[in-house]
């Protein structure tokens, strides 16, 4: 390829790659953790847990809080453990 169109690739590509990054701040970036792994938490631990509630129920980042609760009164030691993650 010709240099000249190398460069140009490179720069649009750089360009591309520094426009598209999104920016978050800690505390926004945390809390997307929290409700991914509060998430996995529900379903993980549905039959022990939360076995009366729709299994297809979103968890969303209110719910965090109750998915902690929830882990840490009625399921078992690694339940608890992760219950106890989500509360930090």
């Amino acid at each position: 390829m010709d240099r000249h169109v190398l460069k140009y690739l490179s720069t649009i590509g750089r360009h591309g790659g520094r426009k598209s990054r999104r920016k978050l701040d800690a505390e926004t970036a945390r809390n997307m953790v929290k409700v991914r792994e509060a998430r996995r938490a529900f379903r993980d631990f549905h039959a022990e847990c939360f076995w009366s509630y729709d299994p297809a129920y979103r968890v969303s980042s209110a719910d965090v809080p109750w998915v902690a609760e929830q882990l840490m009164r009625n399921g078992g030691r690694q339940a608890w453990s992760v219950g106890a993650r989500l509360c930090r």
